[in-house]
């Protein structure tokens, strides 16, 4: 009779053993559950690294940013430049107009015309490489962050998984034609592999190919072209305000649509 309590006592507990096994090892465990890893606070959807910046990813988005800074610091000179230095405009900005007024100034004798294309090749280009190293350095991520809400990144980073070179080196040549900024097709050129010195040629040939095309325009329209651009740098300062102005309209619309 003594015996049976006891012989009840353990069929009693075997069914808490059988329901959780890891209970009896580790009780504790079961009650004081780890709490789920926090995120880091480098991570931050709006630059292309994750985790901590390593130097390079410093220095190269350092890079970027200042590029930036650059062309809109030059801002309100542009106006006032076109009519009166077309060349200098060219070398610091690599504008448009630039080109074109360069181009017609050495149509009526004032300049040449090889050196408004070699000026305007320089000043197209100074900044691409950053574009071709961030894309060596961050891959996809600078790709989707540069396209921004637009469909170009992926589409590019879907044919440079299905045709390589054949892809990026077309996409290279007529990278300044496309309605899209050079700077994702330059960072996707990076990411697939290509070397520095085959994209600078590329380059080179690209933006040739581009300030030819102005540079013929400019020489077409000649005195023409030089009469507007003489306007233009006349009232450069209330051009140069308006421009600004819109900047400014655009970075907030921009700032309030992402919210």
């Amino acid at each position: 009779m003594t015996e049976e309590p006891a012989a009840a006592a353990e069929d009693l507990s075997a069914p808490a053993a059988t329901r959780d096994p890891a209970a009896t090892e580790d009780p504790s465990a079961a009650a004081d559950p780890s709490p789920a890893a926090a995120p880091s606070p480098w991570d931050d959807p709006r630059l292309p690294w994750a985790g901590k910046p390593r130097r390079v990813d410093i220095l190269c988005w350092a890079g970027i940013t200042l590029s930036g800074l650059y062309y809109l610091l030059l801002l309100p000179f542009r106006a006032s430049l076109v009519g009166t230095h077309p060349v200098l405009l060219e070398l610091l900005n690599g504008s448009t107009e630039a080109i074109v007024s360069g181009a017609a100034f050495a149509r009526v004798g004032h300049g040449s015309l090889a050196v408004v294309l070699l000026a305007a090749v320089f000043g197209v280009m100074k900044f691409d490489l950053l574009y071709w190293w961030a894309g060596r350095i961050w891959g996809e991520r600078i790709i989707l962050l540069l396209s921004g809400r637009r469909k170009h990144g992926p589409r590019f980073i879907a044919r440079v998984h299905r045709w390589g070179r054949k892809f990026t080196w077309p996409a290279m040549l007529i990278a300044p034609f496309l309605p899209l900024p050079s700077a994702i097709v330059y960072a996707v050129a990076g990411w697939a592999g290509m070397s520095a010195v085959t994209f600078l040629v590329l380059d080179v040939i690209s933006e040739l190919l581009w300030a030819g095309m102005l540079a013929g325009l400019g020489y077409e329209l000649g005195h023409h072209a030089v009469v507007v651009a003489q306007e233009i740098s006349r009232y450069g300062l209330w051009i140069s305000i308006a421009i600004v102005a819109l900047v400014v309209v655009g970075q907030i619309r921009s700032a309030r649509m992402r919210r």
